[in-house]
């Protein structure tokens, strides 16, 4: 049965913010490295509008599944990449147990767990029941998400971590789940474990219509998710925090970065 929830990035442009801060490259790369290609059966938990579902496909044979808890998102991703084949899109919350067992090579988490914060090692558990015996669970997320910017104003870096306590607490999201998946995969019981960590934003200089696209509606969301942190946080208000943070980011000499960490383990031949 799919939740009544309310995901922290809700828009109507989501679909189009996701897609154009997804690196076709960047995703290619992270597949190869957690051992996507052909002969694989692979499940995209999480799969949002489908671009990386897209992505995955490219690179196996077999069928892959996207799997998410948006019907708005799984209807843009059957428009645009369900008819390419090999692809199937299928509604579900990871939180719940899910409607497979033991029938996946592969599954692939990114960018999910940073927005269950209360859910971690249920979503961990849920996935692991769907992959074979000697199959490969694959976490990648961000850490210390949208919080490493120089040179950041005092008063803005002040209402900036505010709003991201207020956000852990009241809207289940979790910034520095990159730094837990090691742990999460280990106390799930995964066997060769291996990590690594590159740049997912790594922003100095003119920034791109795409980072400022997708920093703004970041932005746009914590002052509506939480205006009245703000308004005790920020002498000038909402729009002056908009204002303020639009034009540090519009900056040159801003330096902005987000590690992503990438965990990947193997289920156990024998329980």
């Amino acid at each position: 049965m799919v939740k009544s929830i309310e995901y922290l990035m809700e828009s109507e442009e989501e679909e189009i913010r996701l897609e154009l801060k997804t690196d076709p490259r960047a995703v290619i790369e992270q597949a190869h490295w957690c051992g996507v290609n052909k002969g694989k059966k692979v499940l995209d938990a999480g799969c949002g509008p489908g671009i990386v579902t897209s992505l995955l496909a490219q690179l196996t044979d077999c069928l892959i599944v996207g799997l998410d808890y948006s019907s708005k998102r799984l209807s843009y991703a059957k428009k645009h990449y369900g008819q390419k084949g090999r692809i199937e899109f299928i509604l579900h919350d990871l939180r719940d147990e899910l409607p497979f067992r033991e029938e996946f090579d592969l599954v692939w988490v990114r960018f999910v767990l940073e927005y269950n914060k209360s859910s971690l090692r249920k979503i961990v558990e849920n996935l692991k029941d769907v992959l074979r015996p000697g199959g490969s669970l694959c976490l990648l997320d961000l850490d210390n998400n949208c919080l490493a910017h120089y040179p950041l104003p005092d008063k803005l870096k002040h209402a900036l971590h505010k709003i991201m306590s207020f956000l852990e607490e009241k809207h289940d999201f979790d910034p520095y789940v990159g730094r837990k998946l090691y742990t999460l995969m280990h106390e799930a019981g995964f066997e060769g474990i291996k990590m690594d960590m590159r740049p997912h934003h790594l922003i100095y200089g003119d920034v791109s219509h795409g980072d400022m696209f997708n920093w703004t509606k970041k932005v746009e969301m914590a002052i509506q998710k939480a205006p009245f942190i703000i308004e005790d946080n920020y002498p000038a208000g909402p729009e002056g925090f908009f204002s303020d943070f639009q034009e540090f980011f519009n900056d040159p000499r801003r330096f902005t970065y987000t590690p992503l960490i990438m965990c990947k383990g193997i289920k156990p031949l024998e329980s």
